[in-house]
């Protein structure tokens, strides 16, 4: 029997993210608003999360194109020709297709087309993944550069009546460039799951069920006998009690595994899921109280796998954390999952998600979000 000789790549030990983009749906829904269809008020919602604003997709806008703009100012502020990069990495939920999959058009759309492209779903800890993958198809020679984003449509999936999810969640999209850098600045990613929690976060009904569903609806009375929608439910004291449990943990192996300590990180940038749990693992970190930590939730909410991203983009436009810092980053969620670690900051963006965005006109939201 005769073996080949197989080649073994080698890559480049030593990467970083050389630019960051990101894009902010011009619909801002403030929680006066959504509390004319939702049974709460502005203050309940801001106490118990941290959010004031959400953002939602209206007009034409779709996660097609808010990947592609932020896909589109990464690479723009990376410096990087076009031409070097071979591979781009979607993290996301709500594409809205199983087949086919979002990124080879999100590179089609970028114009690079042909290259290694590929999806990721790993809901609020996506973008975690991806960026350890990215990480690691570069040091071992399957790539050059890579474009990771994160990037959700959650109101697509949103029932604003209830009182458990319907505040919580927005759009956007964020991107990355990742290539080979003189020192490393992306740490080995940690991650982890909770498959017997899984049912904490899901959707109300499997898409099989909801396909034969639909059929047999369709000669009931829709007044009557609704064949309803596909939407996110979430159990929250179930999710908190596993996070309570599993993230300080997590936190702590991210940090050993780093090979970087507490006093090293500059600035700490958790899922933004809930501004008071973060306020409650940056005490326990034992991190100082002016360690500049992420709020993006306030203005934004929680958009899954374009979380850290965006608050990673929203801090670096504001001046609020500088390119070169050193950032603790963790998502977490459905799942249940979760994924983090240490990160060299990229460059603060030249072209930013907030230019122009105050004078930006949205179209009309989607009709099942009840606001016009």
């Amino acid at each position: 029997m005769h073996v080949a000789t197989l080649v073994t790549p080698s890559g480049h030990p030593n990467v970083a993210m050389l630019g960051i983009g990101a894009y902010r749906p011009k619909r801002l829904v403030t929680n006066d608003e959504l509390c004319t269809v939702l049974d709460s008020s502005d203050q309940w919602i801001f106490e118990r999360s941290g959010i004031h604003n959400r953002r939602w997709i209206s007009g034409d806008e779709t996660m097609r194109s808010m990947s592609a703009a932020a896909a589109e100012r990464a690479i723009t502020n990376s410096g990087v020709d076009r031409e070097k990069i071979d591979m781009l990495i979607l993290a996301a939920s709500s594409w809205p297709y199983n087949v086919p999959h979002g990124a080879p058009i999100i590179a089609s759309d970028i114009g690079i087309n042909g290259i290694s492209a590929f999806d990721v779903s790993a809901g609020c800890g996506g973008f975690g993944y991806a960026l350890g993958v990215a990480a690691d198809a570069i040091r071992a020679g399957s790539a050059n550069y890579v474009v990771v984003i994160g990037a959700e449509t959650m109101s697509v999936g949103l029932d604003v009546t209830d009182r458990g999810t319907g505040f919580i969640f927005g759009d956007g999209a964020g991107a990355v460039v990742v290539g080979p850098s003189d020192v490393n600045g992306i740490s080995p990613m940690v991650s982890g799951s909770d498959g017997d929690n899984a049912e904490a976060i899901s959707q109300n009904r499997d898409t099989v069920e909801y396909m034969a569903r639909a059929v047999e609806y369709q000669g009931k009375d829709p007044e009557t006998d609704p064949v309803g929608r596909l939407v996110i439910s979430m159990e929250g004291p179930r999710v908190f009690r596993w996070a309570a449990i599993t993230l300080p943990k997590a936190l702590t192996t991210m940090l050993t595994e780093s090979g970087a300590g507490v006093d090293d990180i500059e600035v700490f940038i958790p899922h933004q899921a809930n501004a008071r749990i973060n306020e409650l693992m940056k005490k326990n970190l034992g991190f100082p109280d002016d360690l500049p930590m992420a709020n993006d939730i306030e203005n934004t909410g929680n958009t899954s796998a374009a979380s850290i991203p965006l608050a990673m983009e929203e801090m670096l436009a504001t001046g609020k954390a500088q390119g070169g810092q050193t950032a603790l980053i963790l998502g977490f969620g459905a799942g249940l999952s979760y994924a983090g670690g240490v990160v060299t900051m990229p460059p603060a963006p030249k072209v930013t998600s907030f230019d122009g965005l105050d004078d930006a006109v949205p179209g009309p939201l989607a009709k099942h979000l009840c606001i016009s």
